[in-house]
């Protein structure tokens, strides 16, 4: 484990005590679990960009997409546990 210094304005610093204290941590616990929580997030964030520029990529080679009215009509009925047909694909209206 390495050490890393933040200097926090006086005011965040006492939020983040009183949070630590709320939570039943302490500051420094509190502050590792923020970092965590942040740095996932930042994951998944990046993660789902990866995925929907892999699908607009796939869309724009392709041509082809789902219009939303259609595909929300079908989610819907499919949901609601209805036998339906999904939508088919079609070129991309320009």
């Amino acid at each position: 484990m390495s050490t890393t210094t933040i200097r926090l304005p006086e005011d965040l610093k006492a939020r983040v005590a009183a949070a630590a204290k709320r939570a039943g941590t302490s500051t420094h616990g509190f502050i590792l679990e923020a970092i965590a929580e942040k740095t996932a997030q930042e994951g998944r964030r990046a993660d789902f960009d990866a995925v929907a520029e892999e699908r607009y990529a796939r869309i724009v080679a392709s041509g082809k997409t789902i219009p939303w009215q259609d595909m929300r009509g079908y989610l819907e009925e499919h949901l609601a546990g209805k036998k339906v047909k999904r939508p088919v694909a079609r070129k991309l209206a320009r």
